[in-house]
């Protein structure tokens, strides 16, 4: 069985700076309305297991390093981090790994009492990465778990995602299974039904799906989204055709995302509002060791700040910091950044501004 779940960090450290965005429930800096949650995050967990070598080098007897991870426990991790109340919804196996998997994310301050079981083995991947920030992967992920989510678990979820202030989601979850696809749009509609945020990472990956099934999806969430997070040239180039942030920002809101923000390189990235696209410099971490999970570090972050009430440019601000910060931990979940650390070096790095 599943560990005591922890809830996260209560009320968190909210900066009262606004009356929060598109999650229309009120302006405070609370758990949620009533007794939801401020985040969910659906998608998929995964042990991790990060090898000393490059994986074309990885000789018999190569030191390995195990771990937990997917983006949606690093994004679940980034989240509670940042104070908000924040819960994991996803399906692990039945396996002797569930276990630990689920007592690290609550460790980390996810409440992990809502994650479903199957009688699937766990996801898994094998990384190597170097101070760079160059990585490669090798995943196995046929028949796991967490290609079970459906819909049956999101209607089983209902109640959690039409009470939450805001929900985080992406197209890996998305790209798992059909079941699991349904299962993404299904929570997704629930939450904006209900008055809450939406935030989507499409995080396009060419083993995982095709072309024409991410775009199928992203023209299908993409409305409901309150910040759409992206990458360009990897996302853009599959899904808007175009290696260009600026138009790529343009062709997801002509989609129906409210808000964009496009990662373009490790020194800045593009936020548009709607009324404005700008580029806002990354701090820059002196001491990086592995960029994985930086993009959901900055997903988690900023809708957090979103839902405890922070206007968008702060939320965006923390959001970078943090993810910043993350990329001197090894693997996902290696460097999770507690909140104070964060805002301090917002704070330090917001007198750069837009570019």
């Amino acid at each position: 069985m599943a560990p005591a779940p922890r809830t996260g960090h209560g009320t968190g450290h909210g900066t009262g700076h606004g009356t929060g965005y598109g999650t229309g429930h009120g302006t405070g800096q609370g758990t949620g309305h009533g007794t939801g949650y401020d985040v969910l995050v659906l998608g998929e967990v995964l042990v991790e297991i990060h090898a000393d070598t490059a994986l074309r080098e990885a000789a018999d007897g190569t030191p390995a390093r195990l771990s937990y991870s997917g983006d949606a426990l690093n994004t679940a991790a980034a989240a509670a981090a940042a104070g908000a109340r924040t819960a994991l919804l996803a399906v692990v196996g039945e396996d002797e790994l569930s276990v630990p998997l689920l007592h690290r994310a609550a460790a980390l301050g996810v409440d992990v009492s809502h994650v479903r079981r199957a009688p699937r083995p766990n996801g898994a991947y094998l990384l190597a990465s170097d101070t760079e920030g160059d990585r490669a992967f090798v995943y196995w992920r046929t028949h796991s778990a967490g290609s079970t989510l459906s819909t049956r678990h999101v209607e089983s979820w209902r109640d959690l995602l039409t009470g939450t202030r805001a929900l985080v989601t992406s197209g890996i979850a998305g790209a798992l299974s059909p079941s699991s696809r349904e299962a993404v749009l299904a929570a997704a509609e629930a939450v904006h039904g209900a008055g809450g945020h939406v935030s989507y990472d499409p995080n396009f990956r060419s083993r995982l799906t095709g072309r024409a099934e991410a775009r199928g999806l992203l023209a299908r969430i993409a409305p409901l989204t309150g910040l759409l997070k992206t990458s360009c040239p990897a996302d853009a180039e599959a899904l808007v055709g175009t290696a260009d942030p600026r138009a790529a920002a343009a062709r997801y809101r002509a989609l129906g995302a409210r808000t964009v923000v496009v990662t373009a390189g490790a020194g800045r990235l593009l936020l548009d509002d709607g009324t404005r696209a700008e580029y806002h410099p990354v701090p820059v971490n002196p001491d990086p060791v592995d960029a994985t999970g930086a993009g959901d570090c900055f997903t988690g972050t900023a809708t957090a700040r979103l839902a405890l009430g922070d206007c968008l440019a702060d939320a965006v601000a923390y959001g970078m910091a943090a993810a910043s910060l993350s990329v001197s931990g090894r693997g996902g979940t290696g460097r999770v950044p507690a909140f104070p650390e964060t805002a301090a070096l917002a704070a330090a790095h917001r007198g750069l501004g837009p570019v």
